[in-house]
């Protein structure tokens, strides 16, 4: 797989960790391993342009995911996962530090990137949280998917619950 991260941010971001759950993440889905994928980290005046060019909505937000070629996980165990272009999932280290401090389970930007890593890629692969059943079955999966990861490299306390809305 493919992944890059791209830290314009000017913040010290652990883009190790950010690269190592996007994979995760995306073998978990059962992606083409040749998939390809850019994770670009940026500050907070410049998720706010995005924001507002792509969502007509003001402020900075946490992260934003520009799918490509609108890959989605293989329906069947036995079906091949297409490969091609995931897309681009955009981070804002401001604004995921501040929800990691407001969260009911207060935690890191870091562990809040990693959080909001896995939500953009759920986001590429066509997942949305719009409607309950939507946002019951996508933030499922995404806690899965982190508690997974974390139980993996022997992390312990709670995961960081989903702050993202």
């Amino acid at each position: 797989m493919s992944i890059d991260v791209n830290n314009e941010s000017g913040t010290e971001v652990d883009e190790q960790a950010i690269l190592d759950i996007a994979r995760y993440a995306l073998t978990r889905m059962r992606i083409h391993p040749l998939s390809e994928l850019s994770v670009i980290v940026v500050d907070a005046e410049a998720m706010e342009q995005l924001h507002i060019q792509w969502m007509d909505l003001p402020g900075p937000t946490d992260v934003m995911s520009f799918p490509m070629d609108e890959l989605r996980p293989p329906a069947k165990d036995d079906e091949e996962p297409p490969q091609g272009l995931l897309g681009d999932i955009v981070l804002c280290p401001e604004v995921a530090k501040k929800q990691g401090e407001d969260a009911p389970t207060q935690h890191s930007m870091d562990e809040e990137l990693q959080l909001l890593t896995v939500h953009g890629v759920l986001h590429l692969l066509g997942y949305d949280h719009e409607e309950p059943d939507e946002k019951a079955e996508m933030f499922g999966l995404q806690a899965a998917i982190v508690d997974g990861w974390r139980a993996e490299r022997g992390l312990t306390g709670p995961s960081p619950a989903p702050t993202v809305s």
